[in-house]
């Protein structure tokens, strides 16, 4: 294994371990690229942009549009755009989810969107997200998070469910899957769960008004395999892509404007003000171009001469299970990026944009594969098709392949996350 290829891939551990929340994941997208010189954009400011700036925008503290401003004329270059989502699926603690059941404090929880939830239990569990406080002068909104493990969701005996290795463990979404935080006491639950909070925040149990937590596995990523050739952590599925596409604008000297765009709320249907089917890319870009110096026909002109790569995770052929794969069309870890399409739209991926991705690995000297879902089973998507519809571009789905996604804890290869790094910066650098 090369030391480009470790580097990467120990990289991209430290990313996702100082990300247990997809706010988190948005400072951690803030923090780097303030640190290679970017300047934060706020979108009530007047934007005045000229060639060679490098700059981004934070929406809701979960969405950050970053961009690099090339020299070559926007309206005849257009936009190279890549897209993923900061957001995995999980477990939200519920507003008022602090109670007592017997002689336990638990927590309810919410689940957001398609964990497996059978692999939260009897892991190392604890909070991360975000607190509304009250301040002198209104409310602030600040991060939180507890490093070491805070929560459990032990499982029930086997003496207690025979049938568990038979019948796969189920858990009741509202009864079974509460998390276990203390022993009950005389304190009311929610004030405990207040001064946790508090503590934190950096505030006072009272200024705490609402929250948004997130339930993380505190076991840091890995390295794993007889030559280290395998990584596992939570959240693969997407920060890897995040920061794939992030460590590639950072390495890209491109031409043309060059944007890296990083949405929450992917994995609940993306509708929301900060999702990739909202407004926050088209509002960035079009601003982009009124501070670029070009009117409305010029910035159509450049969406026509534009392209999106969206970059999510893809399903690697896992051999224990073979009938869950299309047999012609297996994904191997290590293998390289895969070009995802799907005949019903679910993947944005045309001829001419596979031609594209493919003609860039081949002039990048990278490997590459092709996926398509099996037939009889239902096919997810990403935000490539909704992005697509909404600039009216073309667009590209690909993905690195990787295994057990939508579990709290993924595993993909070393290789590929290199791989997709440089196939993402020679997009940004030469186009498609």
């Amino acid at each position: 294994m090369t030391a480009e290829f470790s580097t990467d891939a120990q990289q991209l551990l430290d990313f996702i371990d100082q990300s247990p929340s997809p706010w988190h994941a948005g400072r951690s997208i803030a923090v780097r690229l303030l640190a290679a010189g970017f300047r934060r954009l706020e979108e009530g400011e007047v934007w005045r942009l000229e060639p060679g700036d490098r700059a981004f925008v934070v929406r809701g503290d979960s969405s950050v549009v970053a961009f690099t401003v090339g020299e070559a004329v926007l309206a005849e270059t257009g936009f190279r755009v890549v897209g993923a989502h900061t957001d995995s699926p999980g477990l939200r603690v519920k507003p008022r989810g602090a109670h007592a059941e017997g002689s336990m404090l638990r927590l309810g929880v919410e689940v957001y969107g398609g964990p497996i939830l059978a692999t939260f239990a009897d892991r190392d569990l604890s909070l991360a997200g975000r607190v509304g406080v009250r301040t002198e002068a209104g409310v602030d909104v600040r991060l939180v998070d507890f490093p070491h493990a805070l929560v459990r969701l032990p499982n029930l005996a086997i003496h207690m469910n025979r049938e568990v290795n038979k019948e796969g463990l189920k858990f009741n979404k509202q009864t079974e899957l509460p998390l276990l935080l203390a022993v009950a006491d005389d304190t009311p639950p929610e004030e405990r769960l207040r001064a946790l909070l508090a503590e934190r925040a950096g505030c006072e149990p009272k200024d705490v008004l609402s929250w948004e937590l997130s339930v993380f596995d505190v076991q840091p990523g890995a390295v794993w395999g007889p030559q280290g050739e395998f990584i596992a952590d939570s959240q693969l599925d997407n920060l890897a892509s995040c920061h794939a596409g992030l460590s590639a604008l950072l390495q890209a000297a491109p031409e043309a404007v060059a944007v890296a765009a990083f949405f929450d709320h992917e994995e609940i249907g993306s509708e929301s003000h900060k999702g990739a089917n909202g407004a926050f890319l088209p509002d960035v870009l079009e601003r982009i171009a009124l501070a670029s110096g070009l009117d409305r026909t010029g910035y159509k002109r450049a969406l026509a001469r534009s392209f999106l790569v969206s970059a999510d995770m893809a399903h690697a052929y896992q051999p224990n299970f073979p009938q869950s794969y299309e047999p012609l069309h297996k994904v191997f870890v290590n293998a390289g990026p895969v070009v995802k399409t799907n005949a019903c739209g679910r993947y944005a991926t045309d001829v001419e944009a596979a031609a594209r991705i493919i003609r860039l690995c081949e002039e990048a000297g990278l490997p590459y594969q092709q996926y398509v879902h099996r037939t009889d089973l239902g096919c997810g998507s990403t935000i490539g098709p909704m992005t697509a519809a909404r600039l009216g571009i073309p667009a590209a789905d690909i993905g690195n392949p990787m295994w057990a996604m939508h579990s709290v804890r993924e595993s993909a290869g070393v290789r590929d996350h290199t791989y997709m790094i440089r196939l993402l910066r020679c997009f940004f650098s030469t186009g498609a």
